[in-house]
């Protein structure tokens, strides 16, 4: 890739005839001609274009194996689809960046897109990590973990699994049938007697010399075995050692061991369909419908199944299946793993470049298959069996949506139906621990990945003071977006703010707002009525009688699941901050005092607190502590350097 400071001077195009958007001066406006205007000055070189709007803003991004050629078919009048053309006739300027290769252009493109998020790209929205199991390397007696994230800690991975779910119930299981250990390091060197899970067969207690470290080590190498797909093996030889454990009428033994292989069973079972001629594999099935589309991604591990999730990725209409499907591909193994082999259900544009890309990645060679028969049709006919239902159970909830939000507008008198509702709540006990909570919803329902906490802090709150902690909210969310998004072109900001509270919450959410001059979001409280009864709220409007609603009407029902979920949310937040900050000391901000040391010292004096009034003397007596340590610990509590 050769990108420089300059991301023109590759293409052929003078710098110096661009502004800071891309667009060059005494251009024609928009539309075919301003695409026209940039073929002259184009090289037949692979690369990445951008097509911007007239604000500057990034309508598109594309690779092209040559640039020329692919903006000359942009230059067309003719022959464009509908969701093309508009975007085209939006175009007001181009910026192009070259590469050595096409495979270079397509990576650099589905990072764009990920950052860009352009309008009329394929653009997949849900693109978290997936959870894996994890069996430690860098301990005598491993650790079994679920693991999220780049693969950087040493030991043996097993994934991906589809949830977070499926993998603790695999931990599960995995815990009854190879009592493997599952607690921190820490944890585990601290322990001085067996712990709850040793009592209950779920653990074989290493910590405590309860099982030696090559008989652990045996157990482990049955774990990865079963992980790794051969299950057989690994039940074949507990069966055998429970029948010679009950002929030496071993009775306890051979029932332990019993449990073991009904817990592996259960794991299998969990599995759901295991194919057989299939040991590595990512299904992907693509279903269209009404303009939206689903891809529904199978994890084929080991022979086993270990999960599937549905995708609904952005498409607008017009969208092809190949164009789909490659852009799919591309984004989502951005931040993934992939397999050796990816089954899918129609043939991704480029499947050729996109395999080549995700082999680099992979550093071994992914094949990207279509199969028509056997066991692999079979798995993505299953696949797309669900892809179709999700979507039918999406776009009927969308709709069921479409009207709440319709009937939302109607009762409260806003402008139109709200794209974008956030709803707030705070969570406190006597003003200790404060945290406010912010849930968003939509067309779409919730949006998760868009939900806010906010540690509310201060010295000039009252303990307690509700109102001052929703205005501290709502001053520190709405500050941060005037800053972030002045014009409001991110879609954002909200189009109707909900409150947990009455005319007093209102006022001061309100008064936040009036401070920072904004004025058009629509700001409603709920409140409990008079009997606090849920279905008996009053809803509070800024300068307006408060308003109740039937209590049988949906949009009732909706604005409670709003509310409810905003209290849910912010109840979780402040109990982890109260958990936290409960189980904090004044030597976790000490530095060079670690997990070890604050043991020793908690040990040797007794509690944080003594700690903090020990002597200079009586610190360096304290195991482990070395003179320089004392004396930076004697600084931090007592004002010295």
């Amino acid at each position: 890739m050769t990108p420089s400071a300059d991301p023109h001077s590759r293409s052929g195009i003078d710098p110096d005839s661009f502004e800071e958007d891309g667009a060059a001066r005494d251009r024609p406006s928009l539309g075919h001609a301003v695409i026209r205007d940039y073929l002259r000055r184009l090289e037949e070189r692979p690369g990445v274009y951008r097509m911007l709007d007239a604000k500057g803003d990034v309508l598109y991004v594309g690779k092209a194996r040559n640039l020329k050629r692919r903006v000359a078919s942009y230059a067309k009048p003719t022959g464009q689809s509908s969701r093309i053309g508009r975007m085209i006739d939006a175009t007001a300027s181009m910026m192009f960046l070259t590469t050595e290769t096409e495979t270079e252009a397509l990576l650099l493109e589905q990072n764009l897109i990920k950052q860009l998020k352009p309008r009329y790209n394929v653009l997949l929205r849900d693109d978290k990590s997936f959870p894996n199991v994890l069996v430690t390397g860098d301990h005598r007696f491993p650790q079994v973990k679920k693991h999220r994230g780049l693969r950087k800690e040493p030991g043996r991975y097993f994934g991906p699994f589809a949830s977070a779910g499926s993998v603790n119930r695999t931990l599960n299981q995995l815990q009854k049938a190879f009592l493997l250990r599952s607690c921190s390091d820490p944890m585990f060197e601290s322990r001085t007697r067996p712990c709850l899970l040793h009592q209950i067969k779920r653990c074989s207690a290493p910590c405590v010399g309860a099982i030696g470290e090559q008989d652990y080590a045996a157990l482990v190498e049955d774990a990865v075995e079963f992980l790794s797909g051969r299950s057989s093996k690994v039940q074949e030889g507990l069966a055998a050692a429970m029948t010679v454990a009950s002929e030496a009428m071993e009775f306890e033994r051979a029932a332990a061991l019993r449990d073991r292989i009904r817990a592996l069973t259960t794991v299998q079972a969990n599995q759901g369909v295991n194919p057989e001629g299939v040991e590595e594999a990512d299904v992907v099935a693509l279903h269209q419908e009404g303009g939206q589309a689903c891809v529904e991604v199978f994890f084929i591990r080991a022979h086993q199944n270990w999960g599937n999730r549905a995708y609904f990725p952005r498409t607008g209409s017009g969208a092809e299946p190949g164009e789909i499907l490659e852009a799919f591909l591309g984004q989502f193994y951005g931040n993934k793993t992939p397999p050796r082999l990816i089954l899918a259900s129609h043939p991704p544009d480029n499947a050729d470049l996109v395999a080549d890309a995700l082999s680099t990645q992979l550093g071994r060679r992914v094949s990207i298959q279509l199969p028509q028969r056997g066991e692999k049709a079979r798995l993505l006919e299953q696949a797309g069996r669900n892809a179709r239902e999700a979507l039918a159970r999406r776009m009927a909830e969308g709709a069921s949506q479409v009207a709440l939000l319709e009937g939302l507008a109607e009762a409260f008198g806003l402008d139109g139906p709200p794209e974008r509702i956030e709803v707030y709540d705070n969570s406190h006990i006597m003003g200790a621990h404060a945290v406010g909570g912010m849930v968003v919803a939509g067309p779409e329902g919730f949006l998760r990945s868009q939900y806010r906490k906010f540690n509310i802090r201060g010295t000039d709150l009252t303990p307690g003071d509700d109102f001052g902690m929703m205005r501290q909210v709502l001053t520190r969310r709405f500050a941060r977006l005037a800053r972030e998004d002045p014009d409001r072109r991110s879609g954002v900001w909200p189009d109707l703010v909900l409150i947990d509270g009455g005319a007093g919450q209102v006022a001061a959410a309100c008064a936040a707002l009036g401070e920072l001059g904004i004025d058009e979001v629509a700001v409603i409280g709920v409140a409990k009525g008079v009997d606090r009864d849920a279905g008996k709220e009053e809803f509070h409007r800024p300068g307006q009688p408060p308003l109740a609603l039937g209590h049988r009407d949906p949009v009732l029902y909706f604005v409670q699941r709003l509310r409810d979920e905003a209290h849910r949310f912010a109840i979780g937040a402040h109990r982890t901050r109260r958990a936290t900050q409960t189980r904090a000391t004044p030597l976790d901000e000490v530095p060079g005092v670690g997990a070890a040391r604050k043991r020793a010292l908690l040990a040797h004096f007794g509690s944080a607190k003594a700690v903090t009034r020990a002597g200079l003397a009586d610190l360096r007596a304290a195991p482990g502590i070395s003179d320089a340590l004392a004396e930076t610990i004697y600084g931090f509590f007592h004002g010295e350097g």
